[in-house]
């Protein structure tokens, strides 16, 4: 019986620790990485989405290796990964990278993919048919 009250109490330490981790990426491997970012794009605002987004792959490409390209994000927050971004962003900027050269800011840059986002998302999503035009269809089931 005594145990029991020892157990409850490391129940909930361990899942207060767990939810206190929420907005953080999990470097523990790729694939808990790319699912935490995934849940971590979908909790922010619609205007900071993009720029994280960005910013989480433009670090990708500057680390190709794995484990450092974790150790840089694993433990990090939305903003701190944008901050990262930013500073790589920068460096290739002043090094010529070649596609930055386009680009004469970061904001420029995110503002430029997010029209292309928005235009990705026209194209996708069907025009809604007309309730009228249904009803005058000549296509029959089969």
């Amino acid at each position: 019986m005594k145990k029991l009250p020892i157990l409850l109490i490391l129940l909930s330490c361990t899942a207060l620790i767990a939810c206190g981790k929420s907005q953080e990426i999990n470097g523990q491997n790729m694939k808990t990485a790319y699912r935490s970012v995934r849940s971590l794009k979908e909790r922010l605002p619609q205007e900071n989405r993009i720029e994280f987004e960005v910013s989480f792959w433009t670090i990708r490409d500057a680390n190709k290796d794995d484990k450092q390209f974790l150790d840089i994000v694993g433990g990090k927050s939305p903003q701190e990964i944008i901050e990262i971004g930013k500073q790589v962003y920068q460096e290739r900027k002043n090094a010529n990278y070649k596609g930055y050269d386009q680009y004469s800011s970061w904001g420029e840059m995110i503002t430029k993919f997010g029209r292309e986002r928005i235009d990705q998302d026209n194209r996708k999503s069907p025009k809604k048919e007309d309730a009228k035009d249904k009803a005058n269809d000549v296509l029959y089931k089969l």
